[in-house]
């Protein structure tokens, strides 16, 4: 099953408790890596510097404040409202990874060499990420191409990465695994954003310091990347169906496969349908915060970075408070009460009037607690429900709604602010991704999932 390390241990069940320690400990780096992308970029500054230069490309004036800009950009023919143009572009990004990230993820699975992959892909993306830099006056067009290159190549990197942790960690330890990850890379996200914080601060050129935070970012991703690239040893894959054939068309009749033997894993089926919609609200919050910051409820820039740096800080608290629950109640349980937060936040973020920057921080600090909780615990209970040897190609499938990836909230968001003129009305259609998710992952039998993927059920489900 699995190559032997230089200790003589084999396959997951037979590592030795130190040895799959170390692993797990290098593995928790990757996402202190790439939370510096994924806060710094892609949450906090891109969206909202990127619609500022489509703005001003649009002939309009650019500001903190609400939107005051009634042209629009000419995207392939079409009409699109500055303010909704980053919105439509994750969503391309989604549709583009829905086709490639279950090929990623077959491929995966027949390599021996995860994590040079796992490298490969965040480097690149890193590299997409670093070219922001020039996105500078009305060049949105480079700004649109660097965001769907950079999230696609973060797509596949944790494709691989979450795969990674079916190898080093057994079914009674993923729970607390995962939620460690998590509250890793809050913790390195929260830093460099708060460097980045400190850098808006001091210098007058705003446009520079976004500027230099995205680099930064780049940097940070590639250089802590190194850490679970060496540190996390390669496997033989487990195949018990091999595909003929090269690399790619294994990886398309892997993937075909797939999709044939889902229906005979119902359970996990209905969790990934349920994920998809209520991670699709988690996504969207997590991209429209900084835009629904600065231009619906009028607050500056660094107001909008403070409170992201207080959901960060909180974010290591609450990964891991979830993940100790979930070792009481079971981590489907927890998730389920995790979402009815998340409905109560929605609804208060509707209702937050504009420069309220207190109830803003209360309402900061609220999704900081649910947010790396839900998450993580998401990720160790599919992991459960996913059979052996197909842990990256069912995960690409999972990475179809997974950070930077969601495809209907943005969508909603970006049409009802372009038909309407405001951010506000969108958070209705968010509370309902939450309740349909829950209603669905109610309906899921976690022991008969994990069974069913010829998995051991944890001590407690």
């Amino acid at each position: 099953m699995s190559e032997p390390s230089s200790s003589g241990v084999t396959g997951i069940a037979d590592l030795e408790p130190l040895a799959r320690a170390k692993e797990q400990k290098a593995w928790y780096w990757y996402d202190w890596a790439n939370s510096a992308y994924v806060t710094t970029t892609a949450a906090v500054l891109f969206a909202p510097y990127l619609t500022s230069v489509a703005t001003r490309a649009a002939g309009c004036a650019v500001g903190d404040g609400a939107p005051d800009c009634t042209k629009d950009l000419s995207v392939l023919g079409l009409t699109v409202s500055p303010e909704s143009l980053v919105f439509y572009l994750v969503t391309l990004a989604t549709i583009l990874s829905a086709l490639v990230l279950p090929v990623v993820g077959a491929g995966a699975d027949r390599s021996a060499h995860k994590t040079r992959l796992l490298g490969r892909y965040a480097w690149a993306g890193s590299a997409f990420a670093a070219l922001m830099f020039f996105v500078t006056g009305t060049s949105w067009q480079l700004g649109a191409v660097l965001l769907v290159a950079a999230t696609l190549c973060l797509g596949a990197s944790l494709v691989v990465y979450d795969a990674i942790l079916c190898d080093i960690a057994l079914p009674d330890e993923r729970d607390r695994v995962s939620s460690r990850g998590w509250a890793r890379g809050y913790l390195g996200g929260g830093l460099l954003l708060a460097v980045n914080f400190g850098l808006l601060s001091v210098m007058s050129d705003t446009e520079l310091a976004v500027r230099i935070s995205l680099l930064s970012a780049a940097i940070w991703w590639a250089a802590f990347t190194i850490i679970p690239v060496r540190g996390i040893r390669d496997r033989v894959p487990f195949h018990p169906e091999p595909e003929r054939g090269g690399l790619v068309r294994a990886s398309f009749g892997q993937l075909w496969a797939t999709l044939k033997d889902l229906r005979h894993y119902p359970q996990t089926l209905l969790f990934l349908v349920a994920y998809l919609f209520y991670n699709d609200g988690i996504q969207t919050v997590i991209y429209a915060a900084s835009v629904y910051g600065e231009r619906e409820l009028k607050f500056e820039k660094s107001s909008v970075l403070l409170a992201f740096l207080l959901v960060q800080f909180i974010g290591v608290a609450g990964a891991l408070g979830f993940g100790r629950v979930a070792e009481r109640r079971g981590a489907r349980s927890v998730i389920m009460a995790g979402l009815v937060i998340w409905v109560l936040v929605v609804a208060a973020g509707y209702l937050t009037p504009a420069r309220n920057f207190p109830l803003f921080l209360l309402l900061a600090a609220a999704i900081g607690i649910v947010l790396g909780g839900t998450q993580a615990l998401s990720r160790s209970f599919y992991s459960q429900l996913i059979p052996q040897g197909r842990e990256a190609e069912y995960f690409s499938l999972y990475q179809a709604a997974e950070r930077g990836t969601s495809w209907l909230g943005t969508l909603v968001f970006g049409v009802v602010q372009q038909v309407t003129g405001s951010y506000r009305p969108a958070l209705f259609a968010l509370a309902a991704f939450f309740v349909v998710g829950l209603a669905l992952l109610s309906r899921v039998d976690a022991r008969r999932g994990i069974t069913e993927a010829g998995n051991t059920p944890p001590a407690v489900v």
